[in-house]
């Protein structure tokens, strides 16, 4: 599950001021890790795409001399430019204690704002990735592919454990995936809340990413109109449809009550992302048509908004 909110990092003297913030464009190292199979490359790429530098599998112990300030004429001599170092189970010298260790000497020097992301996944959609790809897994050279995983989990759950932000990637796409990294790690100057909308159905579980859910199913269901049934929340029949529900207004102004106030408190509680869920029966319907409402009313705030509809296709 995404953690959104900012935490103090395990690897700090426990301050945590906004002159961090103001100096994370040229003194932030971020350390991705987590399961293999988790999505560790497609990361490393987005953060590549925000501006870091990104690297992966270098020794632990180089971590130090790697995050120093850059020595040449590019970058800018002496600044250490946003990093993103990708270390898993096939990098050498690879053991949690030895991680904790290269990175409290970062933290040390004083330097850096260090921060460490974990990648996670549920164990079938891992084995059905690597089945997928036909790639074997690092622990899993001469066992099933799920004992391979099993055996990783164990042992990296202390860096889970002490992450600053964990992602659980699982049966997320691409593009979601990309959003997230966006809300969580953007180099902006100034801290702005990411607001990402989701419907979905609850047939399908609850989004594992979601901090707020909402179920609009006590809404009239387009799905007994034999002319909506085929249709979606993203028709206008539809729209007209459910709006037409004595409950409907009042919900909607409602909800809209009940989060203005709260976005500006996470801002200052340093949130960076917040993932709202909105669900119905069938996540085609009454979710689709209320997520596409409630982005639209976010935008005319001036919010960051991301828009997905989980379970629609």
């Amino acid at each position: 599950m995404t953690d959104p909110s900012r935490s103090i990092s395990p690897f700090t003297d426990g301050s945590n001021t906004s002159d961090d913030h103001d100096n994370q464009a040229s003194a932030q190292v971020l350390l991705v890790t987590g399961m293999s199979g988790a999505g560790k490359t497609s990361v490393l790429k987005n953060l590549e795409d925000l501006g870091y530098e990104a690297v992966d599998n270098i020794p632990v112990t180089l971590l130090p001399s790697l995050a120093s300030p850059s020595q040449g004429t590019l970058p800018t001599p002496g600044v250490c430019m946003p990093m993103a170092i990708g270390v898993d189970i096939r990098t050498r010298d690879f053991t949690p204690d030895e991680v904790f260790q290269q990175l409290q000497d970062l933290v040390n020097r004083g330097q850096q704002n260090v921060k460490l992301l974990f990648l996670d996944c549920d164990d079938d959609e891992l084995q059905r990735r690597y089945t997928e790809t036909r790639h074997r897994h690092p622990l899993a050279q001469d066992r099933p592919v799920r004992d391979g995983i099993q055996q990783e989990r164990r042992f990296v759950s202390p860096l889970r454990d002490r992450a600053d932000v964990v992602i659980d990637t699982t049966g997320r796409e691409l593009n979601e995936l990309r959003q997230i990294i966006e809300g969580q790690f953007s180099l902006d100057s100034a801290p702005r809340l990411t607001v990402f909308i989701t419907s979905f159905s609850f047939r399908q579980g609850l989004p594992r990413e979601a901090d707020l859910v909402f179920d609009v199913r006590f809404l009239r269901n387009p799905h007994y109109d034999a002319n909506l049934r085929d249709l979606t929340g993203n028709d206008a029949d539809v729209g007209s449809y459910i709006s037409e529900d004595e409950g409907f207004t009042g919900f909607l102004d409602g909800l809209k009550s009940l989060l203005e106030p709260l976005l500006p408190r996470y801002v200052a509680e340093g949130k960076s992302y917040l993932t709202i869920a909105v669900g119905c029966t069938g996540g085609r319907h009454r979710s689709v048509y209320v997520a596409n409402q409630l982005a639209a009313w976010l935008k005319n705030l001036e919010q960051r908004v991301r828009l997905g509809h989980r379970d629609l296709k």
